[in-house]
């Protein structure tokens, strides 16, 4: 019997790993025995034969940042010749010809700029709400948010949240977790803000009904009992939007990916890709109260990815219409909608296109013409 097993039973069985039995999962190397036991635990909340993907476009309105993380190759500082803020009438270009090809999210985010005014957020937001109402913003990480509270002249994080919600925002994405443990963030930057400050703006959008979505990058030299406090404290915050029964399903889902070092100010070894499978088969057995764990595609490649569906993952993400930050940093995985639905059939699954709740909005049971349509408008 391995030094695991017991955690895997009381896992299957139910019950909940604590903090020590994370450490151990993580520490372990029988990473196909645990990606057994996450894939079954996906099987108990997925037993269809369906990924989802959502056919998405990112748009990075600024690359002005005045936060200045070490592992980031996409910013520039304030006042740089390279900074930018895009016309809005090119932000409403990108999301017309993600519509064009039945796109359904727009995921923008951009630096943390200290030159735009809390106004240009709300006014934004409006404008693209009344030109494309059914296009989801699923966009703005926590540290833009934050931002936005120290630009909005005495407005508090929960009124902020509020007005942008108001204003045509509908769920926010987990970017800048990284680790959610302050020893990792410091080294990270600075500046750039506690993991309290990250989750105070996940409690607040829960609490005021918007959904999100939880990231974890590791990487970065932090130790094996920080990833658990990281799993642990996502966890703890899903279970207070349960137990206060907010109106929002909390975190709608999970993605992690290990930081890219290239182009980047941290020199560090590649993680490894058997790395990224353990850690998605662990944090699939710690957050039992996480529907859905997309992979990260983007950061792997294709092939891992598709490898990932067997350790936990339910969904394929998004197609990444365009992809400029972690690009940026040397990684430039680009994957087609025929690709996805190909990779996705390659694991005995059926292909299905989501939204950003998780609905599916059409499933792609076997090659035909709709099937060959839909590749071809995208």
């Amino acid at each position: 019997m391995s030094s695991i097993d017991h955690i895997l039973d009381r896992a299957l069985q139910g019950e909940r790993i604590s903090l020590e039995d994370c450490v151990a999962l993580l520490e372990s190397n029988e990473i196909e025995e645990m990606g057994k036991v996450a894939n079954e635990l996906m099987l108990r909340r997925h037993p269809e034969p369906i990924t989802t993907f959502v056919v998405g476009r990112n748009i990075n309105y600024t690359n002005v940042c005045d936060v200045y993380c070490r592992f980031c190759a996409f910013y520039r500082a304030p006042g740089s010749s390279e900074g930018y803020v895009l016309p809005d009438e090119t932000i409403f270009s990108k999301i017309q010809e993600t519509i064009d090809v039945n796109g359904t999210e727009i995921l923008m985010q951009g630096g943390t700029n200290p030159n735009l005014p809390f106004s240009y957020y709300t006014d934004l937001l409006r404008e693209i709400k009344k030109r494309f109402p059914s296009i989801t913003m699923h966009s703005f990480s926590p540290a833009e948010i934050q931002k936005m509270v120290v630009v909005s002249n005495g407005l508090t994080l929960d009124e902020v949240i509020k007005q942008l919600h108001e204003a045509g925002l509908d769920s926010l994405p987990g970017g800048g977790a990284e680790i959610l443990d302050d020893r990792t963030r410091r080294k990270i930057s600075r500046i750039k803000g506690s993991w309290t400050d990250w989750m105070d703006v996940m409690k607040s959008a829960h609490k005021q009904g918007m959904n999100t979505t939880a990231t974890m990058v590791y990487g970065f030299g932090e130790t094996m009992e920080e990833r658990a406090l990281h799993l642990l404290r996502l966890r703890d915050a899903q279970d207070e939007c349960i137990q206060n029964g907010y109106d929002s399903t909390g975190f709608l889902a999970f993605i992690c990916w290990p930081f890219q070092p290239d182009n980047t100010n941290m020199p560090m070894e590649k993680s490894k890709p058997e790395e990224y499978l353990k850690m998605v088969a662990v944090s699939r057995i710690m957050l039992d109260n996480i529907d859905n764990f997309q992979s990260s595609w983007v950061t792997m490649g294709p092939d891992i990815g598709k490898q990932s569906l067997s350790y936990g993952c339910n969904d394929f993400g998004s197609t990444m219409i365009e992809e400029n930050v972690v690009s940026a940093a040397g990684t430039t995985h680009k994957v087609n909608i025929e690709l996805i639905l190909k990779l996705i059939r390659e694991c005995g699954k059926i292909p299905a296109q989501r939204n950003t709740k998780y609905q599916t909005l059409r499933t792609f049971e076997e090659t035909d013409k709709a099937d060959q349509d839909f590749v071809m408008q995208n």
